[in-house]
């Protein structure tokens, strides 16, 4: 009977140790409710089911998501300690990952940041990252400078230039200030807009085009991103020549972007992820840096705004959308 009734409780023991799944907390400031985002991106769990983890099955993600209110985040990754997840990934922006940082030294975090995350104090080096965080360093406020040149190539005359940022970033203060260096060498006018709301986005394109802009260049903030359906509409309603980071833009009709993949970035992240959850120490992952970066053209969106794509723009574009 003995026996018995060790071979009886064994199966449900078992059972109730499949049912304890790692947890990957996913922290960003994005909204909870987007039509056209989710919150761990498709490239991400790609990246995991390649490692060997699928959802549901060897792995949950628990998403703690900020709505886009920026000063949340550093609750929401006190909770995902409290949670005691497995590993925190850090995602939506800089600020994400240095609320992350600041919530846990012993918690493997993984990150997806827009400017130098040894500036921003994520890691102590590329190579060798020192810490408990590593991720992916995807340089989008350097390429600032790149967007600015290409939309100067396809808007022509470009005499004034206005940048959308979110303020409540802090990328958005350097992005600003960069373009201020870029419009003054050039000897062009810069009109510096801000949004955190729809509202405000809004009210941005209509300052836009009250202030006669010849063009704009949209920040790589999680909050465009995740509302660019209204970005693109407006942009069309306002015949506004915009030009975006990620190219999903121009794939709902905008007009141009320039970028790293972003599916491409989250794919990586999924496979650091996934080692990991193996055992490895994201103090020895080095920082990943995408190498390639996209020019991608609406050929239909520029031909709607009267423009024509220059014969060096065609060159250099990875792809025309027609």
């Amino acid at each position: 009977m003995t026996l018995l009734g060790g071979a009886m409780l064994w199966p449900l023991a078992a059972r109730a140790q499949q049912q304890v799944l790692p947890v990957i907390g996913f922290l960003s400031s994005a909204p909870k409710v987007a039509p056209d985002h989710e919150p761990s991106p498709r490239g991400f769990r790609d990246g995991l089911n390649e490692a060997g983890y699928f959802v549901g099955r060897n792995v949950t993600i628990e998403p703690f998501l900020a709505d886009g209110h920026y000063e949340r985040l550093p609750a929401l990754a006190d909770e995902m300690v409290r949670r005691q997840v497995n590993l925190i990934v850090a995602a939506g922006g800089i600020t994400s990952a240095q609320a992350a940082k600041a919530a846990t030294s012993t918690i493997p975090i993984l990150f997806i940041a827009g400017f130098d995350p040894v500036k921003a104090g994520l890691v102590s080096r590329f190579n060798r990252p020192g810490g408990n965080a590593t991720g992916i360093g995807i340089h989008t406020t350097e390429l600032l400078r790149k967007r600015f040149e290409f939309l100067r190539e396809l808007v022509r005359p470009l005499t004034t230039v206005a940048l959308l940022v979110n303020p409540l970033s802090p990328a958005a203060n350097i992005e600003i200030e960069d373009m201020d260096d870029l419009t003054r060498a050039s000897e062009l006018r810069l009109l510096a807009l801000q949004a955190k709301d729809e509202g405000g986005v809004e009210a941005a394109f209509a300052s836009a085009v009250r202030n006669r802009a010849d063009g704009l260049l949209i920040s790589a903030d999680p909050f465009f991103s995740t509302r660019r359906a209204q970005v693109v509409a407006l942009a069309a309603r306002c015949g506004l020549p915009v030009m975006y980071p990620w190219q999903q833009y121009p794939e709902i009709g905008g007009l141009m972007s320039y970028g790293p993949d972003l599916m491409k970035a989250y794919h990586l992240l999924g496979l650091y992820a996934g080692r990991i959850l193996k055992g490895e120490n994201p103090s020895e992952m080095p920082v990943r840096v995408p190498n390639t970066f996209e020019l991608v053209i609406n050929q239909t969106t520029a031909a709607a705004l009267g423009l024509k794509i220059p014969a060096l723009l065609q060159v250099a574009a990875n792809k025309i959308i027609k």
